[in-house]
């Protein structure tokens, strides 16, 4: 009977096993593409692309795919182990209350997470409007000019002001000033980062900085302060301008509704997060951070700037400006790693702006203003001694008699935090949006020593509650028609979806960037995202409250480091140019552990992505460049020459495997041990892990650090340009060095500092890749790596005679991704990349990867998910405009007025009433018969980056309200 019972135990299998779902090709379709290739087994197949020498001898030691439901389930379960108390500890980071218009229709709509960063304009308007609604916001709110969208976190976003500074003053001064009275953990990122570049860092009480007695560069101001306090900083502003230093201020937006905004008391910079208006806590992230300065900054600002501009006709569009600053371009000479923005974070807080207007924000403020003056007075009631007069949110307090702990400990008790200072006596308590007065009430009662003999309604204060005028805000702010158009929940909504309509994402078409691997996002692995249990959590809670997220933590780290063959990992940072820097810093800081401080140089082979050398800059490292041979591989021979010449200097190579060219190098163990043999590490950039995966590991290979994009292979949405998370995985001897974070246990023993603002990065979303890696299991993530491997393979074999295959490895085969030599057709046809990108938008389809990593070529990666009829369909449309190519090379067609070179072409192009091209409206709109029932319309024709960059406009209301002449 038993033997029964497991005979027909596959028939009571989940049916909503997640990998069936995730891996686009039927197993019909596999077989037929498989064929078209020669081969008759994935594991054939792979056993061709992959070498032999690197290939991973065993199975990964994970689990069978799961179902859907089961593993959902599992997750829940894990949530219900977080006992989230309600947090009152402020430290920059507060309960909100996100907008359910903003949440359904934004943070958990595909048409938005699903999207890719913006760099083809002309079919993402709706989100570059989005941005510039947050770039508004910032710039009017901080009375400075110019804003980015976005940085990672407040701590990151200082950090950046603080490199702003250095090179405004020609790196000439070496001394960075913090305000004591800063967000602990931003002081300690600032220790972090200033210590590679060489930048000494002054902590000191702010008015006690003497700015005569070093060469400051610049200086950090907290407004409000850590401990709630509002003070007039311009004397200090004043006395750093006086000594040519530059002044940046960390502040809080939802105060600057009340306070007078730090552009308008000298501030050069104002950095800080928008995580209160309307992202939740996620126990540290993914939140949007902001950066504004002055105009004459704009070329030193880091992160992207959204920018008007106009299209081919004079229509008013908006695009990224001034991406020459771009750290990807920048390379070495970048002053900036920052790669990936919070786009996704960045558009809700600017959604949660346009929803309240300027008003509704007043009002909200106004009411947390009331409700802490309401604390406090009646905490001067209980005998309490409170900090500081002029406050806005935040109370630091003793009460005589009674430490801190005890103070802290009987809150928790009730199920509140608040925050120990450290000092033995003083407590913080902060209020939000989310306060009510009954928890003011409850927060009294559990700090008096015996019951209440007041009423709380009679601590209420009337009126309006001003600060003194020095510290009081006038001016107006969110003037702008969207902030005041949008406050009945029907025309949010409305013009949510308007938005939505004008970008296109995943929910419309496949988008096979190369390098950056956007897959199915799968619902079942949002859904944990909206949950309290997950979402609700303060960063620096107790451990007794986060004991699910600690098991998840504990549980994606095991997961991580059996597929990258490594020892230990890091979950901290929150990008991958972030994790880049931290895996840097490890390798630095274990050569100082062997005395081994003058290797300095990292060589990077030229393929190499646009952060690796800027990462490099950033941890003090120089770098050499490697040259690649004419096959795309790392040149053997450039790269043994540099590194005997550099044997003494050596710290790292940078590496990206498979390449950035799309092949699996067979000399990278000889690479990794030419490398060690002269006493460096080996840093492997992880952005194309995706034909890795359960085929080889890196630390197997010879690789020393990792990191990886969880945000391109392990499936949390780019979200049209962020979050993201870049973890790293590292061999044993590095372990010890791994990220700490002042205010957690974690990191290693010998801990670098953090390098994110929270102790475990934005910790919410991974969520994400602990249900993708739980539901696919180890048999159905190297399931997916073959099918992403054959799927690139099939699509450059159906593109044979049409375009020419840049590299490619053994057998003429390619890894996950590939390379189209457009190059010629500048010559034959006068048609660029650019012209190939902009007319697969009138197939409903976005761009591979322009001109990176060869200039005037496509990369192509269609990942795993997508279905064989969606790479057929991409493959005819590339066929189709090589055929009207091959019309203009034969000159049937004008070589300059002809469907590449006028496209887009927008809905508006083609109702006019005299056509006056020699080519068809159908053959402009619907190239293929395909592209009817599919359609999705660019918004606007071919945009004018050089003119938006010389007439730079990055505030406004809607596009609609811009006017611009042709």
């Amino acid at each position: 009977m038993k033997r029964e019972i497991q005979s027909r135990q596959p028939l009571l299998d989940p049916v909503d096993n997640f990998d069936r779902r995730h891996i686009g090709p039927r197993a019909s379709e596999i077989g037929e593409m498989l064929a078209l290739l020669g081969f008759g087994s994935l594991d054939e197949l792979t056993d061709a692309v992959v070498p032999e020498s690197i290939r991973t001898p065993t199975a990964l030691a994970l689990d069978e795919p799961r179902g859907e439901h089961e593993t959902l389930g599992e997750i829940q379960a894990l949530a219900a182990q977080n006992r989230p108390r309600r947090a009152f500890i402020g430290q920059g980071y507060h309960d909100c209350i996100p907008p359910p218009v903003v949440l359904r229709n934004i943070l958990e709509n595909p048409g938005w997470y699903t999207q890719y960063t913006p760099y083809q304009a002309e079919i993402a308007q709706g989100r570059l409007e989005a941005l510039l609604n947050f770039q508004t916001m910032v710039s009017d709110l901080t009375a400075l000019p110019l804003a980015n969208a976005s940085l990672l976190d407040e701590g990151t976003a200082a950090a950046e002001a603080m490199q702003m500074c250095h090179a405004l003053t020609g790196r000439r001064r070496a001394a960075f000033a913090v305000a004591d009275d800063c967000h602990p953990q931003t002081v300690a990122v600032l220790q972090t980062r200033a210590r590679p570049l060489g930048i000494a860092l002054i902590v000191e009480r702010p008015e006690r900085i003497d700015f005569g007695a070093a060469e400051i560069c610049g200086v950090l101001l907290q407004y409000p302060a850590t401990d709630g306090s509002v003070r007039d900083l311009s004397p200090i502003v004043a006395a750093a301008h006086a000594s040519g230093a530059y002044v940046v201020v960390a502040t809080d937006l939802l105060a600057l509704t009340l306070l007078r905004a730090p552009g308008e008391f000298g501030a050069d910079i104002a950095v800080g997060s928008a995580q209160r208006f309307g992202v939740p806590l996620g126990f540290g992230g993914p939140h949007a951070a902001f950066l504004a300065t002055r105009d004459e900054f704009k070329r030193q600002i880091p992160g992207r700037i959204v920018g008007m501009s106009r299209d081919a006709t004079g229509r008013a569009a908006l695009r990224l400006a001034m991406q020459t600053r771009e750290q990807h371009i920048r390379r070495d000479k970048a002053t900036s790693n920052i790669c990936t923005a919070q786009v996704l974070l960045a558009v809700i807080a600017g959604a949660y702006a346009v929803y309240h207007g300027a008003e509704g924000l007043r009002r909200i403020a106004r009411r947390v203003r009331r409700l802490t003056l309401t604390l406090a007075a009646g905490l001067e009631r209980l005998g309490a001694r409170l900090g500081a007069e002029s406050v806005f949110d935040t109370l630091k307090f003793e009460i005589p008699g009674r430490s801190a702990g005890e103070i802290v400990a009987e809150a928790q008790r009730h199920g509140m935090n608040l925050r120990d200072y450290g000092d033995g006596r003083a407590v913080g308590v902060a209020l939000d949006e989310a306060t009510t007065i009954a928890e003011v009430e409850s927060l009294l009662r559990v700090l008096a020593s015996a019951g209440l003999e007041f009423a709380i309604e009679e601590l209420i204060p009337d009126g309006e509650l001003p600060y003194p005028p020095v510290l009081a805000r006038t001016s107006e702010f969110l003037s702008h028609p969207v902030f005041r158009e949008y406050h009945a929940e029907h025309d949010m909504l409305r013009y949510l979806h308007r938005l939505q309509a004008r970008d296109l994402s995943l929910t419309q078409s496949m988008i096979p960037l190369g390098s950056c691997t956007m897959k199915l996002n799968g619902t079942a692995l949002m859904m944990p995202l909206s949950s309290p249990a997950w979402s609700r959590i303060h960063p620096f809670a107790a451990e007794d409250e986060c004991l699910g997220y600690l098991e998840l933590f504990r549980q994606l780290e095991t997961w991580l480091a059996e597929i990258t063959g490594f020892k230990a990992v890091s979950l901290q940072p929150n990008s991958g140019a972030q994790g880049e820097y931290a895996g840097l810093l490890v390798i630095r800081a274990w050569h100082d552990s062997r005395g081994d401080h003058r290797r300095d140089i990292c060589l990077i082979p030229t393929s190499a992505h646009g952060t690796n050398p800027a990462s490099a800059v950033m941890v003090g490292m120089r770098v050499v460049a490697v040259e690649c041979d004419p096959r795309g591989n790392v040149d053997l021979t450039d790269l043994e020459a540099k590194a005997e010449r550099h044997r003494d200097e050596l710290a790292a190579l940078m590496i990206t495997y498979p390449s950035t060219h799309g092949v699996f190098e067979h000399e990278i163990r000889k690479i990794c041990e030419l490398v060690h043999a002269r006493g460096g590490q080996v840093y492997m950039d992880g952005a194309n892990m995706n034909a890795q995966v359960g085929l080889c590991r890196p630390g197997e290979i010879g690789a020393d650090v990792v990191h990886l994009n969880l945000h391109k292979t392990f499936c949390i949405p780019h979200g049209g340009g962020g979050p993201g998370m870049g973890p790293i995985a590292v061999a044993g001897h590095l372990a010890p060095f791994l990220p700490g974070h002042p205010s957690a246990r974690v990191g290693g023993s010998r801990a670098i500092g953090p390098v994110s603002a929270a102790p475990w990065g934005s910790a919410s979303i991974l969520t994400i890749p602990w249900m993708y890696i739980r539901l696919m299991g180890g048999s159905g993530l190297r399931r997916a790596t073959q099918v992403a491997i054959l799927s690139a393979n099939y699509m450059a074999r159906r593109l044979e005679g049409h375009y020419r295959v840049l590299y490619s490895g053994n057998g003429g085969l390619v890894a996950h991704e590939f390379i189209l030599d457009v190059r010629p057709f500048r010559d034959s046809a006068n048609v660029t990349p650019d012209d190939i990108a902009k007319r697969l938008m009138d197939f409903g389809l976005h761009a591979p990867t322009i001109s990176w990593p060869v200039a005037g070529t496509l990369m192509i990666e269609p990942t795993e998910s997508e279905s064989r009829d969606e790479l057929d369909r991409y493959c005819e449309a590339l066929i189709a405009i090589r055929d009207e190519i091959r019309a203009i090379e034969t000159g049937e067609s004008d070589r300059e007025n002809n469907p590449l070179r006028r496209a887009p072409h927008p809905v508006e192009d083609l109702l006019v009433e005299s056509w006056d091209r020699p080519y068809s409206r159908e053959q402009a709109a619907y190239p293929l018969p395909w592209v009817r029932s599919r359609k999705f319309w660019p918004a606007v024709g071919r945009i004018d980056n050089a003119w938006g960059d010389r007439n730079l406009v990055c505030t406004c209301g809607t596009v609609e309200s811009f006017a611009v002449d042709p």
